[in-house]
């Protein structure tokens, strides 16, 4: 996926994200595979360990069977088919989660040759809030942010200012 580049500003505000909340004596259960942020979050002294591939629309073992203080899901979500079942499973009281933000001028994402990269869901921002409450989540903290892109046209200028991202940490009602 990120053969030739890496979303740099996404990884950055992710990664100021997530230590302006947590230390990294914290263990957490990053959902997908290993990817090049879950490499991140251990060069930078987190205890990470990645879910193994399984239909987490289906199986939810993993959420249950790891040991973990703090779940992650960055840019996991808008793929998933059934996040709610998801967020009931997860079995740590700290959550944090980025999708990209439904745009009005673009489609959702398809990739025509990988069934696993496609957006089931893009998000608008309530929409997140909305399934987060729902399933017994209080959001503490939330930013959003742009991804320009250097090309021309109208869509590239949209991408200037309107948001793009949104991260949220969230805790475990009790």
């Amino acid at each position: 996926m990120y053969e030739k580049t890496f979303p740099q500003k996404r990884f950055k505000h992710t990664l100021d994200f997530l230590n302006k909340h947590i230390n990294s004596s914290e263990t957490i259960l990053d959902l997908g595979v290993e990817n090049p942020f879950s490499k991140i979050m251990k060069e930078n002294g987190f205890q990470v360990i990645n879910t193994t591939g399984e239909d987490l629309d289906n199986n939810q073992t993993a959420l249950q069977s790891q040991q973990y203080t703090v779940a992650t899901a960055f840019e996991i979500f808008e793929h998933l088919l059934n996040p709610y079942a998801v967020l009931q499973n997860i079995k740590s009281d700290k959550l944090f989660i980025s999708i990209p933000l439904r745009l009005w001028f673009s489609p959702a994402y398809r990739s025509k040759t990988d069934m696993w990269d496609r957006h089931y869901h893009e998000f608008e921002d309530w929409q997140l809030d909305w399934l987060l409450e729902k399933t017994g989540w209080k959001i503490l903290d939330r930013q959003k942010w742009t991804n320009p892109v250097k090309k021309f046209g109208i869509r590239p200028l949209l991408r200037r200012f309107t948001n793009r991202y949104y991260i949220v940490y969230a805790e475990k009602v009790k």
